[in-house]
């Protein structure tokens, strides 16, 4: 039998995570928000991403 991966605990896990480093990052200052917040958000999606894709 074949599990969803929307059902695994590492996927759900890693899509939470992923939505509260997402609302935190509007909490870093200006001049952290053109690089960092780019490569943060790139991969914190990533991770799911990857999870689906395997």
């Amino acid at each position: 039998m074949i599990i969803p991966f929307r059902d695994l605990e590492v996927y759900k896990e890693s899509y939470s995570l992923m939505l509260i480093i997402h609302k935190e990052i509007f909490k870093f200052p200006q001049f952290e928000k053109n690089d960092l917040v780019s490569q943060l958000r790139r991969s914190t999606k990533s991770i799911p991403a990857n999870i689906a894709e395997g």
